[in-house]
């Protein structure tokens, strides 16, 4: 991941709108992974993939999306309440360019205030043990992100880059 592409991104008239969608709750050591249906109208939760090396990261998200078959990536963005961006953007932003790069889809940050306390609200809802709740939290967190994108009457409303 070079600074060179931390800022890059397609056209907004790039960006598919049909075809199945990759979203990612990106995570320093984790990444909730989720995918949409070919209409693109509902986010389904995935995996949580553990990070483990570049070469092997790239392995990961390149057989998801093949097996897939994505045509486009939606990364969650952390950006503070006052909707500024702070490292944690910068690297998702770095992240979510790499893996476009690669894998020659094009991709969109979505702000994802509150996916994470969403998700985690849910799954207490639904007495998942805290133990337990580890293991779905990302890739809920994800799916979370995934649709609210999918559900957006505007979804060339890109967080804009600080």
């Amino acid at each position: 991941m070079n600074d060179s592409s931390e800022n890059l991104e397609p056209p907004d008239n790039e960006f598919p709108s049909e075809g199945r969608l990759l979203g990612l709750d990106y995570g320093t050591k984790r990444v909730g992974v989720a995918i949409s249906t070919f209409e693109q109208n509902i986010a389904s939760p995935l995996e949580n993939y553990t990070r483990q090396s570049k070469e092997k990261d790239e392995s990961f998200f390149t057989k998801i999306i093949h097996e897939y078959q994505c045509k486009g990536l939606v990364v969650g963005l952390p950006v503070h309440m006052s909707g500024d961006e702070g490292q944690k953007a910068k690297e998702a932003r770095q992240f979510g360019n790499w893996i476009s790069q690669f894998a020659q889809i094009p991709v969109r940050f979505w702000d994802e205030r509150f996916s994470s306390a969403t998700a985690e609200e849910f799954l207490v809802n639904v007495n998942v043990s805290r133990n337990k709740r580890k293991a779905y939290l990302d890739k809920l967190a994800a799916q979370i992100i995934l649709q609210s994108f999918l559900e957006s009457s505007d979804r060339n409303q890109i967080p804009k880059s600080f």
